[in-house]
Formats: C-alpha cells, structure tokens, sequence
C-alpha cells in the first residue's frame, strides 16, 4: 500500500496517490482502507457493548480514525475512476484520429 502523508492543515488524512498506479491498484487500495475501517468499526462497537462506561474522548479519536480510513478509501476509488475516465477519453481520441486518417486514404 502506498504510504501516507501527515495530516493536512483541515486536519484530514491524505493519501499519496503514485501517478503511475492503474485503476486497478487504486481500487485495491481503497478496499484495503475500507476494510481497515470495518475492522475498527467491528472492533469498537464490540469493546462498547462489553463496556461498562464508554470513555468519549477515546470514543471520538476511534471514530475519527475510522472517518480517517474511509476518506482515504473513498479518495482512492475517486483517483481510480478519473483513471478509467482518462483512459477511456484518450482511447475514443485515439480511435478517432485513426478513423480520421484512414478516411482521408
């Protein structure tokens, strides 16, 4: 997995995106910061249930990891479908200047 960078001036996670990935390391990357995300929503809804008292401030750091891990998730899959809409756009391009030319032959 890529790694990441600190945290931004919004106080969000960023996710470096490699310019050279295909849509389809993106898309994997994405289901493996979603699935971080599931397991820590999975592991913390049971520590809440087996608990006595819920201490919020751990709470809310939990949760905005898990916000954290979505984000990247989602910019992934963002990244991963501008990929395919590029390469789909610069395919049609390149099917037509092909077409062009074989038209004026």
């Amino acid at each position: 997995m890529p790694v990441y960078d600190t945290a931004r001036a919004d106080g969000r996670a960023r996710h470096y995106i490699d310019p050279e990935a295909s849509a389809h390391d993106l898309l994997n990357d994405a289901t493996e910061w979603l699935q971080y995300a599931r397991g820590l929503t999975g592991f913390l809804a049971d520590l809440v249930h087996e608990s006595d008292s819920v201490d919020c401030a751990k709470l809310a750091l939990a949760l905005e990891a898990i916000g954290a891990l979505t984000h990247m998730g989602v910019q992934c899959t963002a990244h991963a479908h501008a990929r395919i809409s590029w390469d789909q756009a610069r395919d049609a391009s390149h099917f037509n200047a092909v077409a062009e030319r074989m038209e004026a032959e």
